[in-house]
């Protein structure tokens, strides 16, 4: 192998948004992350929106007809 071309694997403390936290071994030093073992639904067998960017909101406002139906009507109108 080549020598001084791989990263750095240092000891890492990844912290959920729950807030657990857990160390490991990876190429940074911190992680955090949205969702870990502790509260993803597959693992605790409890049904759980996760939606920590606000993608369910985005996606509903989007589709409601308030953006998308517009754009369409103006396509229509140009025809």
């Amino acid at each position: 192998m080549k020598e001084n071309i791989h990263p750095q694997y240092v000891e890492t403390k990844v912290t959920c948004g729950c807030g657990n936290s857990f160390e490991t071994r990876s190429t940074r030093k911190e992680l955090k992350v949205d969702i870990c073992n502790a509260c993803h639904p597959f693992y605790t067998g409890k049904l759980k929106y996760v939606d920590s960017a606000g993608r369910i909101e985005k996606f509903n406002a989007k589709f409601a007809g308030k953006t998308f139906g517009k754009a369409k009507k103006k396509e229509q109108a140009e025809n």
